[in-house]
């Protein structure tokens, strides 16, 4: 397109600059804000547990089965496992970077399933978990107290009932972690000397655990077939246990001469932490430590305002000496390269106005570089939102380096302009 088009139309000019403008504080308003692009491929997390088996007989007995199934998924790159000798297995499954991560986490938990039929009945009912690994992680939040009362696994049950399902309803936030969680479970420390002198096994303490604690329904009285009766209610019985004295009372045998052999005559039992192998704390205290991870394309800086508010309604309901602290924030990080690219074009226009009016002493040719430059800048937000970018890291660095490029070309073009203007007695025409 000739140059003469926009020169004989000003007014056209001047509405194409400010819909130009107006695109480009749209796209900055709508571009997600990241610390750095999503250039790294969708991965879908397994995890099991077989409890006593050694990682020999994870690997073979749990790792095969599934790895078998996986094999062949739509989109797969490949796959890691690991198996260790507390009974945990962790495989890792990496897609091409275009696979959609939802579909992904999708099809990996229907293969899964295929292959339950083939494992030990142990692992199946302690669950399978299959969930998205986000590699960007916004922030951390940790649960401190100097309370003694406070423990540990206080802190890390608190945060799991009180705080992290609110913090995963935040839109934005793709997945919430307790790192290093440690609940409270029931713990039953069996006596083998007083398991062996009553003839007992450990089979026998998990068959009364099983079928004395569980819920079971029991049925009604009063209806029908049966004639006659005008109310019919329902039969309660004991559901599962919930203190220590009504698990000591579990029976585990009954014998023949009417004695009874008890939980607490052959087990020692605690209401304490269901796992000692991980634990968590910040500066040498007990802590709740929640990693705070975002999902694909969502605005940093928005999300991590919404948990700081999020936070901020959840600690007034903190008992007394129980708070809150967020050591790691990576918004801190984007928001001083936003500031830095402000304060760069903020110098760069100032410096530009000051060399074109010392150079040409003319106000009107020093405003034409004051008003063209920002024009092509926030213009460029519009263009990056229709190309897929996101403001981080490298997109920032990249603008600030096309100000210095922007700004020296309009020095260079006023002033040629002006040269042509006085040499050859031209008009700005």
């Amino acid at each position: 397109m000739k140059v003469e088009f926009f020169i004989d139309r000003p007014i056209f000019s001047a509405v194409l600059s400010i819909l130009i403008v107006v695109v480009g504080c749209i796209g900055l308003y709508l571009l997600p804000v990241d610390q750095y692009p999503q250039i790294t491929p969708p991965v879908v997390k397994i995890s099991a547990s077989y409890p006593g088996a050694s990682a020999s007989t994870v690997s073979q007995a749990v790792a095969t089965p599934i790895e078998q199934e996986l094999n062949g998924t739509p989109g797969m790159l490949y796959m890691e496992s690991s198996s260790s000798n507390s009974g945990g297995l962790s495989i890792t499954v990496t897609f091409d970077i275009a696979t959609n991560p939802e579909l992904a986490a999708v099809e990996i938990q229907n293969r899964v399933k295929l292959a339950e039929s083939r494992l030990p009945a142990e692992v199946v009912q302690n669950g399978i978990s299959v969930e998205k690994q986000s590699s960007n992680q916004l922030m951390t939040i940790t649960l401190t107290s100097d309370d003694p009362r406070f423990d540990e696994i206080y802190l890390s049950n608190f945060a799991t009932i009180n705080v992290l399902d609110i913090l995963k309803r935040i839109p934005g936030v793709g997945r919430v972690s307790n790192i290093g969680s440690r609940y409270y479970g029931m713990i039953v420390w069996v006596m083998p000397d007083r398991m062996a002198n009553f003839g007992l096994t450990i089979k026998d303490v998990q068959d009364a655990l099983k079928d004395q604690n569980r819920e079971s329904a029991a049925g009604e009285l009063g209806k029908q077939p049966v004639s006659g009766q005008d109310i019919t209610i329902p039969i309660i019985a004991q559901g599962r246990l919930s203190t220590v004295n009504e698990f000591e009372e579990i029976v585990i045998r009954a014998n023949a001469d009417g004695s009874i052999i008890r939980l607490r005559d052959v087990a020692r039992v605690s209401l304490e932490a269901s796992s000692y192998s991980t634990e968590s704390g910040m500066n040498g205290k007990n802590a709740a430590v929640l990693g705070i991870y975002t999902v694909p394309g969502a605005n940093a800086v928005e999300v991590a305002g919404k948990v700081r508010e999020a936070m901020k309604e959840i600690s007034k309901n903190f008992p007394e000496g129980l708070d809150y602290e967020i050591p790691f924030d990576i918004t801190s990080y984007i928001s001083q390269s936003i500031h830095e690219v402000y304060k760069t074009l903020f110098e760069a226009l100032i410096l530009v106005i000051l060399v074109v009016f010392l150079s040409l002493q003319n106000w009107r040719a020093s405003l034409v570089p004051l008003v063209a430059v920002p024009i092509s800048l926030i213009g460029t937000f519009g263009v990056m939102l229709v190309m897929g970018f996101s403001l981080n890291l490298l997109t920032l660095l990249g603008l600030i380096l096309s100000i210095g490029i922007v700004v020296d070309d309009a020095i260079v073009v006023v002033e040629a302009v002006e040269s042509h203007m006085e040499k050859e007695g031209l008009s700005p025409y």
